[in-house]
């Protein structure tokens, strides 16, 4: 009995999509793949509603807002973000087959807002094209192999570090953004356990509840445990804040009104799912209007800061993502480097020239990850999600941070097992090691972790006088975050 048709067809177009992103080869499946895509997106959807709130609600030094005018333009914020955070996120599923997701780097927009963009005479589009400026030095490194050469020759034991680092500073993201870890009124310590020390408020228990069922269903081998949590959480999120009435934490002016309320989101039924997306942010910026504003030095250290972050972060993150994706070869490198790589420092470009701040690649991916993607569909998945939510921003803001959390807090977990892949009893690694791993979440930034070990690392190797094993690019990077770590002497000394 021969085949129809639509059969042949669906049987050669299943084909062709597995053979383009080796979906099998890789130990996956399509339906992986989407589980992973939708895992990812609804994980970091929530960089829709933040970026707005952080670059939208504050004027530069002119006392203009993003988009324009003296007040904000959060619509246009949001709609760029989700465009941009779509594409680049597409063309690193189609160009360099990875599950990595990209979008608005939270840290470098906060720089690019509060310690660019409100310098004196600086506008939102100068700060913008310095964002520019710094994606387009990185890609230069990139196509001149100086940044994947910088990548080999980190020690395969610190990139672990740096995968086990970034899976407990997902994990305290995750508690902290769902409240579950909160920072004291008063007190001698700088955390504490919900509100006074007690989980108080219905959204911790939506969070606690969300949590639980991943644990669960993963310890019972539920495949697609965390996107079915994150679904069921924002369900349950809905059904209390119909009966609850439950509300913002803050008000509209970003002051905290209801400690005991919703983080981000308040979960609510939206009146529509569908708004026409206004792209009026797209070319707002001024390549070099910095340098007559501030001056060239300082407008290059701004630059440089820019880009030391952006450089190290995308390498801590698609290192964790391969690790728990077991992508990595032997010495720790994934799979298309160059072209991963390339995808993120056009990112950087294309978020300075959307004025969303400086695109890059997101650790929340290990949760499309956790889902199984292992391959680019889960990113074209993520990316086309992104696409949509340029229409359908009011569905996109009724999961709250509450639901999606509790995704970070079990990859963190995931990412945490990868710890015993370091030799502790060698003190020369183990410290550093160390070191990468807890100042990640103690100072909320991959960055900081990823520098002090390798100055240590380096002063470790100098002072055992075994300089001899050090890569000759590691002596540069690690004077380079010497550099980076006395940023703000050096901006006191030419008066920035």
């Amino acid at each position: 009995m021969s085949k129809s048709p639509s059969v042949t067809r669906e049987a050669v177009s299943t084909s062709a999509l597995d053979s383009f992103f080796q979906i099998t080869e890789r130990g996956s499946t399509v339906g992986r793949e989407i589980r992973g895509g939708l895992a990812t997106f609804f994980t970091m959807a929530y960089i829709v509603v933040l970026n707005p709130l952080i670059i939208g609600t504050q004027a530069d030094s002119t006392g203009q807002f993003l988009g324009g005018g003296t007040s904000p333009n959060l619509h246009l914020v949001a709609a760029a973000t989700a465009l941009v955070a779509g594409v680049m996120t597409l063309l690193m599923g189609v160009v360099a087959n990875y599950p990595l997701a990209l979008a608005t780097g939270l840290g470098l927009n906060a720089f690019v807002t509060f310690g660019v963009a409100k310098l004196p005479g600086m506008t939102w589009a100068d700060a913008m094209g310095l964002v520019v400026i710094e994606g387009i030095i990185i890609t230069v490194l990139v196509l001149t192999g100086f940044r994947q050469a910088v990548f080999r020759a980190i020690p395969a034991q610190l990139k672990t570090a740096i995968s086990v680092g970034i899976g407990l500073f997902i994990t305290i993201i995750g508690l902290v953004d769902a409240g579950f870890v909160r920072k004291p009124a008063g007190g001698p310590v700088p955390v504490e356990l919900g509100i006074g020390g007690f989980l108080t408020g219905w959204p911790l228990l939506v969070f606690v509840v969300g949590l639980l069922a991943i644990i669960i269903m993963m310890v019972k081998g539920v495949k697609g445990a965390i996107l079915y949590g994150i679904v069921g959480a924002t369900v349950l999120a809905v059904i209390v804040e119909t009966i609850g009435n439950v509300g913002s934490q803050t008000d509209q002016t970003g002051k905290l009104v209801n400690p005991a309320g919703w983080g981000l989101n308040v979960p609510e039924i939206p009146s529509s799912v569908a708004s026409l997306p206004d792209f009026g942010l797209l070319g707002q910026f001024s390549l070099l209007g910095s340098f007559s504003k501030i001056g060239i030095v300082a407008a290059m250290l701004l630059v440089f800061t820019l880009l030391l972050a952006d450089f190290f972060d995308t390498m801590g993150t698609m290192v964790a993502i391969g690790s728990e994706a077991g992508l990595l070869d032997k010495d720790g490198n994934p799979p298309n480097a160059e072209r991963i790589l390339i995808v993120d420092s056009v990112a950087a470009i294309a978020g300075g020239a959307g004025s969303v701040s400086s695109n890059t690649s997101y650790i929340e991916s290990a949760s499309g990850v956790g889902e199984g993607a292992r391959t680019g569909l889960a990113s074209v998945v993520t990316g086309v999600l992104f696409l949509l939510a340029t229409f359908l921003s009011p569905l996109v803001n009724v999961v709250p941070y509450e639901a999606a959390t509790p995704a970070l807090i079990v990859v963190g977990f995931l990412m945490m097992q990868q710890v015993k892949g370091i030799n502790w009893d060698d003190l020369e690694i183990a410290i550093p090691a160390f070191l990468t791993i807890v100042l990640m979440p103690f100072t909320y930034s991959i960055t900081v972790g990823i520098g002090a070990g390798f100055i240590v690392y380096t002063l470790l190797k100098v002072v055992r006088g075994k300089t001899s094993q050090i890569h000759p690019l590691l002596w540069g990077v690690s004077v380079l975050f010497v550099i980076y770590f006395a940023i703000d002497p050096l901006r006191n000394a030419v008066g920035i």
